[in-house]
């Protein structure tokens, strides 16, 4: 599957996001064995006669830098540290601790009341985040009505053709109700996914991309989803991300799978999904499963109209959610970054209010790398 300039449009077909994605894990291979070398090297270079350290300090967790000073801490980015034992001006023997800062998690939350009404006032102390059942401590937060980047996925299957009409209507009301800011493209899939407007704030290219209309073909999903969330990564201008999937049927012709789609969701600031399922009557659970899961787990909702009426309301309310979000941020207590799945809850709690629900991110895959 490959995200492709439209044939009929003026931009050059890009390199596709699944290649991309597969290339990367063949590099991580040669970045291994780089690695290793690079490990062989220093323990090399480390058993080289030298000034003995003092004893207080750890030989195995240690590199000698005579003569130098603790760097300035940068995000995201190793931290030398004076062992313990030395005094600060100490520098014979001076030995230093390499220690890895961690990163901040973002989480874009929306919060409702007993009756699911949208609370859109409370303050910092209101929430408390968890990772694995451990409370954080909360680094940032703020409710400002802040860009995003938004990328429209929209079905064009031979099924969607009675339907696009009213569908890119409604998709364009939301596009109307957006932040000026916001940066917003446009994918229609079928089997294969073509980027018919990159990110872009100008309306006019935007609904000339809706109109884009072919609707043939069979229904790769996952595969638009993939690609657009890779897409939606590489956009390092806006922070806050979302997608919204609107389709009207299951799967049937990707490569990809649902748990890889799930995968790429749930990396660290992934973007929210929201995804508008048009299959009426017809719906079975195993239909909506899929759409309730991938929403579900960004903190975004998965929508089941009766009817292409709704289509409307429903983009109105997506664009709603968007704008009223709160944004909280926290370094994890767990500093380990080895790709495992981390559980994510917040909880909110205000005066006047009985019950409140916090819709977020589900959970992330702790320092795992993916472009």
């Amino acid at each position: 599957m490959s995200l492709k300039a439209n044939d009929n449009g003026d931009e050059e077909q890009f390199a596709t996001s699944l290649t991309a994605v597969r290339r990367w894990r063949g590099s991580m291979i040669l970045v291994g064995r780089c690695f290793f070398l690079v490990l062989v090297t220093i323990e090399a270079w480390g058993q080289t006669p030298a000034t003995p350290a003092p004893p207080s300090a750890t030989r195995t967790q240690t590199v000698p830098v005579p003569n130098a000073a603790p760097a300035t801490p940068s995000h995201g980015t190793t931290t030398p540290e004076k062992s313990d034992g030395q005094q600060p001006g100490d520098d014979q023997g001076a030995a230093f601790v390499f220690k890895t800062e961690v990163r901040e998690v973002i989480l874009h939350a929306i919060v409702v009341d007993e009756q699911r009404r949208l609370v859109t006032n409370l303050d910092r102390p209101a929430f408390t985040a968890f990772e694995d059942g451990v409370p954080q401590a909360t680094t940032s937060f703020h409710r400002d009505d802040v860009p995003v980047a938004l990328g429209i996925v929209i079905d064009n299957s031979g099924s969607m053709r009675e339907k696009r009409d009213k569908v890119n209507q409604a998709v364009f009301n939301l596009i109307r109700a957006s932040n000026p800011k916001d940066e917003t493209f446009v994918v229609n899939f079928s089997q294969d996914s073509y980027l018919d407007q990159d990110f872009t704030s100008d309306i006019g290219l935007l609904q000339q991309a809706l109109q884009k209309v072919s609707t043939r073909g069979s229904t790769a999903l996952y595969d638009a989803i993939v690609a657009s969330t890779v897409h939606l990564k590489n956009n390092t201008r806006v922070g806050r991300k979302v997608l919204l999937v609107i389709t009207d049927g299951r799967d049937n012709a990707s490569q990809e799978t649902l748990q890889e789609a799930m995968r790429r969701l749930q990396q660290k600031d992934g973007p929210t999904l929201y995804a508008i399922g048009l299959l009426g009557d017809e719906l079975k659970p195993s239909d909506s499963g899929a759409l309730r899961s991938l929403a579900d787990s960004t903190g975004g909702v998965a929508f089941f109209p009766k009817g292409l009426d709704e289509v409307d309301d429903i983009t109105r309310t997506v664009a709603r959610d968007i704008r009223t979000q709160y944004t909280i941020g926290y370094k994890p207590t767990n500093r380990s970054e080895n790709g495992k799945y981390r559980v994510i809850e917040v909880r909110a709690q205000a005066p006047g209010h009985r019950k409140l629900t916090v819709r977020t991110r589900s959970g992330y895959y702790a320092g795992e790398a993916v472009h």
